[in-house]
């Protein structure tokens, strides 16, 4: 007690004195060095092979430029983004990648949800072996699998075919019908969903089992419990796979390629619009021009990012923060 009535009688109290911050030690700074040390090689390399490449053609855009004539290179101002307004091609390739996105993109969705959850069913016997199966084929090089594929859908020779035919079907001219292209590469790209299949699975088994035992008592049958427990818990997952794969969709071009030779056939059915980019850019030396063809590209997936994150708390939930 008198220890107390002495610190209350006693005049003004002085400021608190606020404690220096601590300087890191030595072996803080010797830790922060090494940290930097293993990761320049990627820093070096985004900057060598990333950040400056694109922000060179960003340069190129509004030049001339051209990897055959270097020394004729001259600065055009916006006249690329002008061209790209008059040149058919241009239209033409937009339109077929815009027709094989709303096309695949969902039927790939779904095809990789239904592949998730079968593997992830209980009563399924050797999981461990279909999930192998169904990853494999995503591990073969385009290269290989366009090869692959173009001899399964030979309209002669094509075991495809050939068994539609058996089953008393019309058999398809797959490679060489401007209708038919759009489900071949659909179908081609089914084949490679491991990727989508493991993601999804993956968000599948962090699904709580008391939400599924909740249900249950509830008298939910499985639909019910897919629809209102598994699609909400895993639509973060979902989300992520949307956004990759309008990306991918967008800069499409490679098994298209190889399977017509880069030509863009059926009359132009294949020619996406990264083909055209390549094109412009590797076969007729138009790199300032390619330039901002790529930057337009850019442009509308970044556009369709924005959208697609800004309707994203309208459907997707993330749990333990009480928003949707």
């Amino acid at each position: 007690m008198a220890e107390v009535l002495t610190q209350r009688d006693a005049g003004p109290s002085t400021p608190a004195r606020v404690a220096p911050k601590s300087r890191p030690g030595k072996l803080s700074r010797y830790q922060t060095r090494w940290a930097w040390f293993f990761v320049s090689p990627w820093l070096i390399g985004f900057l060598l092979f990333t950040l400056i490449p694109i922000v060179a053609t960003l340069g190129f855009s509004f030049t001339n430029y051209s990897p055959v004539t270097p020394e004729a290179t001259r600065f055009i101002g916006v006249q690329n983004y002008v061209r790209m307004t008059t040149d058919p091609k241009v239209a033409t390739s937009l339109l077929v990648t815009v027709r094989y996105a709303v096309l695949a993109i969902p039927i790939t969705l779904g095809f990789g949800l239904l592949l998730a959850a079968m593997v992830n069913a209980k009563s399924l016997k050797g999981q461990s072996f279909f999930r192998t199966m169904f990853y494999m084929p995503s591990m073969i090089p385009v290269v290989a699998a366009g090869l692959i594929w173009a001899g399964v859908m030979n309209t002669q020779t094509g075991w495809l075919n050939l068994g539609l035919e058996a089953i008393g079907l019309p058999a398809p001219d797959w490679l060489n019908s401007t209708f038919w292209i759009y489900p071949a590469l659909v179908l081609i790209g089914l084949w490679g969903t491991g990727n989508l299949m493991l993601t999804l699975l993956a968000g599948m088994q962090g699904v709580p089992n008391e939400l599924y035992e909740a249900a249950s008592i509830d008298g939910a049958g499985a639909w019910v419990k897919f629809r209102h427990v598994t699609l909400p818990m895993i639509s973060p997952v979902l989300f992520y796979n949307l956004t990759l794969m309008i990306i991918g969709a967008f800069k499409y071009f490679d098994m298209a390629y190889v399977l017509k030779n880069g030509t863009g056939g059926p009359a132009d059915a294949t020619l996406f619009y990264n083909l055209n980019l390549y094109k412009n850019a590797f076969e007729y030396n138009l790199m300032g021009y390619a330039s901002a063809l790529a930057w337009v590209l850019f442009l509308i997936v970044f556009a369709l990012a924005v959208v697609l994150f800004g309707t994203s708390g309208r459907w997707v939930y993330y749990a333990g923060d009480g928003k949707k």
